[in-house]
């Protein structure tokens, strides 16, 4: 009987194939769905066998923790090199996005109170 291994909804595509790998290098027999052309599915790694279930969650587990000790450990090596960016490199690096985006921050939050402040009027 098949079972869910994994939802792979908001799950980057180097790691959805790096999972991908890891079961197949594995012998773990699975198939995947996706969300569908209007994204209304769930895009899921599932197993044939349920029996495998326990050692495909080990083994995926494990991954998941090798992969954050790799990630945070770039994002270490560029906090002590200098290199991470930072809300200011990102403004300074396209203002023009930045200006756009506090503009409609701020439309959004005057259409919205907008109905309120002329309650009294």
């Amino acid at each position: 009987m098949p079972a869910k291994l994994i939802n792979l909804r908001d799950v980057p595509e180097d790691e959805a194939q790096e999972l991908r790998e890891l079961l197949q290098n594995n012998n773990i027999r699975f198939y995947e769905t996706s969300a569908g052309n209007w994204r209304f599915s769930v895009p899921a790694i599932w197993l044939h066998d349920k029996n495998q279930l326990q050692r495909a969650r080990t083994l995926i587990e494990k991954y998941q923790a090798e992969r954050f000790a790799r990630a945070r450990g770039e994002y270490e090596a560029l906090q002590r090199e200098g290199k991470n960016k930072t809300l200011i490199d990102e403004i300074m690096e396209n203002p023009g996005r930045f200006t756009i985006y506090l503009i409609s921050a701020a439309l959004i939050i005057y259409l919205s109170i907008k109905p309120f402040t002329d309650i009294g009027k």
